[in-house]
């Protein structure tokens, strides 16, 4: 099944033309309505004319994550507030989240492209589809959401959270389909056997997997326990959401919906762009988007793209899965995590030496986050005087480190000069998990 066959099924010409026409509406528009924009192309003496075509793409300057956090909160906004109907916001490396709104048209697309992915994945208006991503800030609750809604089948907003009321509605609901990071999946299945609930006792057959690495072993034991095929779905809320990419049944890589998302993989190093088939660093530009339209983003992730038509009968272009990243970026249950987070919250705090270690792991299949810090000579010869000064502490640094970060995670003072020095780059991530 194909949601979008004019879309999803266009010649290599009719698509380049298309993308070609897009790129100079949308530089044309940010050039006009983003003061950034326009300042960094007149640094490069350009002007809207000067984008023709879609191989003039490369004339462009990048974005980055940075430039999304210099330009806090509406910088970047080419639409004026009062067509922003929808803001979603995700960490950045620092306390300042990125913000980034939506038109109703971006909403609609947006929409439009997550019923592509799930129609890729076989769901049809008859399905029962539970959403399991989180619901607020972060994307991917509403945007897979408003993907079922849009075409037509019945959506359950179970977000996360109290699961074992979440595996009683999947088996009494008939639930068909579920959209969630893979750690959650396997945490879903955990729960369903303890519970004492069988396999042949839940209709599901259709699995939305994303916003965390995963491994074709941990797709293999989700599809094998929970009795369902699972797919990987991309996204990135600066760019739209869930939705950017996602497989078919074939299952070699990932269409991307590139007539309004263009892809590009530069080498992270030089930023010259790398042949398709090499993997490098995967780059974004919105055709369509009006609220907060992107050049060249950066993503960070290390992919490769793959041309051709599909046995599927989708000409798009594909990429491989997520190799790795480019920066020092952490994905700790569908969260970024930046270490640099961290030392921020704990150079604003005098009780604390700049010495401080995350520690990753998984139990359970759940991500868990560890934060190691050392408290100054002054403060722990103190505490130690004062009754309940350390679990004071601990917790007034956790509060802060949500606050921050978004998510939570256990704090462990450690006495002066204990976290393990380094005489070369400063090793401050421990990450213990193993995608199997």
């Amino acid at each position: 099944m194909i949601w979008n066959r004019n879309k999803e099924c266009m010649s290599r010409d009719e698509m380049s033309a298309l993308q070609g026409k897009r790129l100079h509406k949308v530089v044309e528009y940010v050039y006009h309505n983003v003061p950034f924009y326009r300042d960094k192309m007149q640094q490069l003496g350009l002007i809207p004319d000067d984008i023709q075509t879609i191989e003039d793409i490369t004339k462009l300057p990048f974005t980055t994550k940075k430039d999304l956090r210099d330009n806090y909160p509406f910088g970047l906004q080419a639409a004026p507030q009062s067509e922003i109907v929808r803001i979603h916001a995700s960490s950045g490396t620092t306390g300042n989240a990125t913000i980034v709104g939506y038109t109703r048209k971006d909403i609609a697309i947006w929409s439009e492209c997550m019923s592509r992915c799930l129609t890729a994945y076989g769901v049809t208006r008859d399905d029962i589809f539970s959403v399991s991503y989180g619901y607020g800030l972060f994307t991917g609750g509403l945007g897979a959401h408003y993907g079922v809604e849009n075409m037509g089948a019945t959506v359950v907003p179970a977000s996360t959270g109290n699961t074992e009321k979440h595996a009683k509605l999947i088996r009494d609901l008939g639930i068909t389909g579920i959209a969630c990071t893979p750690s959650y999946a396997l945490y879903l299945a955990e729960t369903i056997d303890r519970m004492g609930i069988k396999k042949e006792d839940l209709k599901l057959k259709v699995g939305a997997f994303g916003a965390e690495p995963w491994t074709e072993n941990m797709r293999k034991e989700i599809q094998e326990r929970l009795g369902l095929k699972g797919y990987n779905l991309y996204g990135l809320s600066e760019v739209m959401g869930p939705c950017v990419s996602y497989e078919c049944k074939c299952q070699h890589g990932s269409h991307i919906c590139e007539d309004h998302f263009y892809p590009e993989i530069i080498n992270p190093v030089t930023l010259e762009p790398l042949p398709k088939g090499q993997t490098g660093e995967l780059v974004f530009t919105t055709l369509t988007k009006e609220g907060m339209p992107v050049l060249r983003y950066r993503t960070r992730d290390l992919c490769a793209l793959m041309e051709g038509e599909c046995e599927c009968g989708r000409t798009a272009v594909r990429m491989t899965s997520i190799k790795g990243r480019s920066d020092d970026m952490l994905i700790i249950r569908g969260i970024n995590v930046f270490p640099s987070q961290v030392e921020s919250v704990v150079l604003s705090m005098e009780e604390f030496a700049p010495r401080y270690m995350l520690i990753v792991d998984r139990v359970n299949n759940l991500d868990t986050l560890t934060v190691q810090v050392e408290i100054r000579q002054e403060y722990f010869e103190k505490a130690l005087d004062t009754i309940g000064e350390i679990d004071a502490l601990e917790k007034k640094l956790a509060r802060k480190l949500q606050n921050v970060l978004s998510i939570s995670a256990k704090v462990q003072l450690k006495e002066p000069n204990t976290i393990e020095r380094s005489q070369g780059k400063s090793a401050r991530v421990i990450d213990k998990r193993v995608l199997k």
